[in-house]
C-alpha cells in the first residue's frame, strides 16, 4: 500500500533573541536531504503570531488534510532534540511577536485541557536513539505555554491527533543545522514507519 503523506513543517519565523531561527534552518536542511519517495513535503515558515497560527492551521488542514503535520520549534532551554507528546488548552500569558496575546489566554474554548499525539514519541525516540546519531533525542510532556505549544495544540485539535511537535535547540548549541537536518529526518521517517504500522493495525481491526 502507497501511502502518500503531506508533512507540513513549521518553522517558527525570528522572535526575540533568536534572529536565525534554528528550527527553520533545520527544517530547510531537511527539504534538502528529502524523506523516502513517497512522500509530498511541504515546508512552511509561520510567524509568531497567535493570530496567524489560529487562522493557518485549520486552513492548512481543510486545505490538504496531511497523513501527518509536524511542526518544529527553537527552545532556548533545551539541549537536546525533543518530542513533545502532548498539546495543552490552557495558560497563554506571554504576548507575541505583535504584542497580542489571547483574551481567554486558551486555543480552543472549551476544549480539552490536553491532547496528545497519535505517534507514540516513547517508541519514535528509542527507535532514532538506536540508529546511533550524534544527535541525542529526548521526550517532554510540556511544549511551553506559548507559541510552539499553542500551535501543537491547535494543531492536535483540528487534525484528530496526527501531529507532532520537535523541539531543537539553537544552532551550535550543541548541534550545527547539519546534525539538526539530519535528526529531522530520522524523526520523520521514524514517525511515518509509527504512524503506518499503528494504522494498519487499526484497519486489520476493522476488516474483521
Amino acid at each position: 500500500l502507497m501511502l502518500w503523506v503531506f508533512a507540513y513543517l513549521a518553522g517558527f519565523g525570528p522572535f526575540g533573541e533568536h534572529a536565525v531561527n534554528a528550527s527553520w534552518i533545520a527544517v530547510q536542511e531537511l527539504e534538502k536531504l528529502g524523506l523516502r519517495d513517497d512522500v509530498d513535503l511541504h515546508v512552511y515558515e509561520v510567524p509568531v503570531e497567535y493570530q496567524t497560527v489560529q487562522r493557518l492551521i485549520p486552513a492548512l488542514w481543510k486545505k490538504h488534510s496531511p497523513q501527518l503535520v509536524v511542526h518544529v520549534g527553537v527552545s532556548g532551554m533545551a539541549t537536546t532534540v525533543t518530542l513533545e507528546k502532548c498539546g495543552h488548552n490552557v495558560g497563554y500569558k506571554g504576548l507575541d511577536n505583535c504584542r497580542f496575546c489571547p483574551g481567554s489566554q486558551c486555543c480552543v474554548e472549551g476544549g480539552p485541557e490536553c491532547i496528545d499525539s497519535i505517534i507514540d514519541m516513547d517508541t519514535v525516540c528509542k527507535r532514532v536513539s538506536a540508529l546511533g546519531l550524534d544527535v541525542t533525542v529526548t521526550i517532554s510532556k510540556d511544549a511551553g505555554r506559548y507559541l510552539c505549544d499553542f500551535t501543537y495544540y491547535t494543531s492536535l485539535y483540528q487534525s484528530r491527533g496526527r501531529s507532532a511537535f520537535v523541539h531543537v535547540p539553537p544552532l551550535g548549541k550543541p548541534y550545527s543545522a547539519e546534525q539538526l537536518g539530519r535528526a529531522l529526518q530520522a524523526i520523520i521517517e521514524e514517525m511515518l514507519e509509527v504512524l503506518e504500522h499503528s494504522e494498519d493495525k487499526i484497519n486489520c481491526q476493522h476488516e474483521h
